[in-house]
């Protein structure tokens, strides 16, 4: 990727909330993928007409233009209420039903696609937008910056190598509404996602939500098995005071990690996150690293909704 490019990609971020604000910058400014990109314009809900000398552009030229040939699909919620019903019969936050829908409309159009995680709220649609983008021989990609961070890198180089005997992962924060962000095995999917990278293909046991709606208070107990048997258990809490941070306790053979000690400052995963895009686009992931990373990503949608009915 170091190479000079010998072509450019066109690009158009449709969404322009936190994380497609953070895509655009990136976007324009001198990065080694950056170089391989040419930011056409954005789509928008809302009338923007101009961010930062980039022209707001209507789906339907995105979708049409020879010169867009790479849609990056960021969420865009602007209202508490933002959910919609969709085909599967559930209420769910409406940028999620955009995303499908989106994703499907730019892969007709024999666009590449980036879409934040999580891409839908179930392993079947998920599978069926991969199964269009095999068939349009289009790049999908599943944006997973918490596997960019410093500490799951940390995390990766101390459990590689060592025999689980049990663990524990406890994350905390302040209080989220499930309308606008989904059921917390979905909204707090990047840590189910460091537990199935770190220890293998996970299965439920067990599942309990406490919900107490009139303190804005969530726990939600999950009790998982790794394929060796061996217990991992995964609690989302959040609630008034609480501070937004991650309690981990694993237990090994040879002995013990407990909490997560200071590994540095999280720099440019958004970037991170593209320079493996544009990697893919460029053709140089193997076939069997794009079917482990496809394979990880539906076990993981697969489990969130087997908690979410459990809990239901």
């Amino acid at each position: 990727m170091n190479a000079v490019p010998e072509r450019k990609f066109g690009v158009v971020v449709v969404g322009v909330g936190r994380a497609g604000s953070v895509r655009m910058r990136d976007l324009q400014n001198p990065h080694a993928s950056s170089a391989f990109l040419n930011l056409i314009g954005f789509v928008s809900r809302r009338d923007l007409k101009c961010i930062d000398e980039v022209l707001q552009i209507s789906l339907e030229d995105a979708l049409s233009s020879q010169e867009v040939e790479v849609a990056y699909i960021c969420s865009e919620s602007t209202s508490h209420e933002d959910y919609i019903r969709t085909f599967f019969g559930r209420l769910v936050w409406k940028w999620i039903a955009y995303h499908y829908i989106n994703i499907r409309q730019f892969l007709n159009a024999g666009k590449h696609i980036l879409v934040e995680y999580p891409m839908t709220l179930s392993r079947a649609a998920a599978q069926d937008l991969w199964e269009l983008a095999e068939q349009k021989g289009k790049v999908l990609h599943e944006e997973h910056v918490e596997l960019l961070m410093e500490e799951f890198a940390f995390l990766k180089k101390e459990v590689v190598g060592k025999e689980l005997l049990k663990g524990s992962l406890l994350f905390t924060a302040g209080p989220l509404e499930e309308e606008q962000f989904g059921f917390p095995a979905f909204s707090g999917i990047s840590r189910l996602t460091w537990l199935v990278s770190l220890f293998g293909e996970l299965s439920l046991v067990s599942a309990i939500l406490e919900e107490r709606k009139e303190d804005q208070y969530m726990k939600m107990t999950v009790c998982l098995e790794t394929e060796n048997k061996r217990p991992l258990t995964w609690i989302e809490e959040k609630g008034p005071g609480l501070k937004r941070n991650r309690h981990l306790s694993f237990h090994f053979k040879s002995g013990s990690l407990e909490n997560m000690p200071d590994v540095g400052v999280n720099k440019n995963i958004f970037l991170k996150d593209q320079n493996v895009f544009v990697q893919k686009l460029l053709g140089q992931f193997s076939e069997k690293e794009l079917a482990v990373e496809k394979k990880r990503i539906l076990h993981c949608l697969w489990l969130a909704e087997e908690i979410q009915k459990c809990c239901c």
